[in-house]
Parts: structure tokens; sequence; C-alpha cells
């Protein structure tokens, strides 16, 4: 089975993220740049994003912040969001079950899904982290995949785009396989990947069926 992280995979997001959530922290007097962002939280849960950042700001946020911050990026999804370049390709050609594992909550995969046109490839078989008592680095995730789709996790690719998630499913027994291909991956991401446990890296989504195809057959 391959396992599609969502944001910075199947859909370009990384980027219309940071930038938004740049601006939404602007609003309430935190200076924290998109590429600070990028670094520290790509892959993470908000939940886990906010309650780090209150810590380091020694403030709360308004208890409204979180919802608001979530309105923002969903409204800029609708305007701006598209599909990683090829990706219908790959999960066109790309034979056996799959399924999506993400940090984000359940009802913001699905609007991603659909506004870029994949969804068709993976429904029902979206799985979110934003539930769990754990997020990623942590392998909660990924296990419960394992365990609802009633597969080995050493049977398991899993396809992501940040360090987090790469280790997330190392710890898990799978396989990672990172992706470099997103509008906001920088020159150092793909050392990052493979020191996080990649056990390769592609840009392109095209190379994606060959890539699993040589992998299980080791």
């Amino acid at each position: 089975m391959v396992i599609f992280d969502c944001n910075g995979v199947l859909v370009d997001s990384e980027l219309l993220i940071t930038t938004t959530a740049s601006q939404e922290f602007s609003r309430i007097g935190l200076a924290l740049p998109p590429d600070l962002l990028a670094r520290y939280f790509t892959g993470r849960r908000t939940a886990d994003m906010l309650a780090e950042i209150e810590v380091a700001a020694g403030r709360r946020l308004p208890k409204d912040f979180a919802g608001r911050l979530s309105a923002a990026i969903l409204d800029r999804f609708r305007r701006d969001l598209r599909a990683t370049a090829h990706a219908a390709h790959a999960l066109t050609w790309l034979r056996g079950p799959k399924c999506v594992a993400s940090s984000s909550p359940l009802e913001r995969m699905r609007m991603c899904l659909e506004t870029a046109g994949l969804l068709k490839f993976f429904d029902p078989y979206l799985f979110s982290a934003s539930e769990l008592q754990r997020g990623k680095p942590a392998p909660d995730i990924f296990l419960l995949v394992a365990e609802k789709m009633r597969i080995s996790p050493r049977d398991c690719i899993v396809v992501e785009d940040s360090p987090v998630g790469v280790a997330a499913a190392a710890a898990a027994g799978m396989t990672p396989i990172g992706f470099i291909g997103g509008t906001h991956a920088g020159p150092n991401l793909a050392a990052r990947l493979t020191a996080s446990g990649a056990r390769t890296v592609i840009r392109d989504m095209r190379l994606l069926k060959g890539t699993v195809v040589a992998l299980r057959g080791w």
C-alpha cells in the first residue's frame, strides 16, 4: 500500500499555509516569517504549532486565533490551491491500495483534495492525526492507517515532504519516499529528508510509479 501525505505532496499548499499563517500572526503582534514557520512546523499539526509558539512567545494566543487561522487558510485554498504537478498522472498509473495520512483536520484534507480534483483517488481512505494523542513525528497516524487498512507496516510505502513526516513513517516501520517537487522545497530539503530516514527522494511525481516498483522489489 502507498500512503500519501496531503500538503506539499498531493497539493502544492505549503507556501500558501506559511504565508497566510505569517500574516495572521502579524495581526496579533507576532513576527513569524514564512520561512521560519516552514522550517519548524511543516508537517506538524496546527495545535502543536500553536502550543509551541505560545511557549516560545511567553504569552497565550487569543482564544479564537486557531479558528481564525483555519478560516484564513481555507479561504486562501479556495482561491489559490492547485494539485501538485503530475499528481493525477501518478495516481492514475499507481496500482494497488492507496490512502492519505495527514496532520490536517479531516474536513480540510477533504476540501483540499476535492478542490485539486484528487479526492476520487482516495475517498473514503483519509486519515487525520488531528484527533490522535500524538502527531508527527510520532508514528501514531501511520500505525492507525496500518490497523484500519489491515496491512503490515512493512508492506507500506509513505510519500512525505517533511522531515517529521519521514521520521514518523520510519518509526512506524514503513518505507518513506521523500518528495521535493513542491514550490516550498528549498535546496537542503532532500538532505534533510534523507537524514530523517527517507529511502529515496524524488522531485517529479511521474517518477513515483517506477520508484514504488523498485522499492517493493527490495
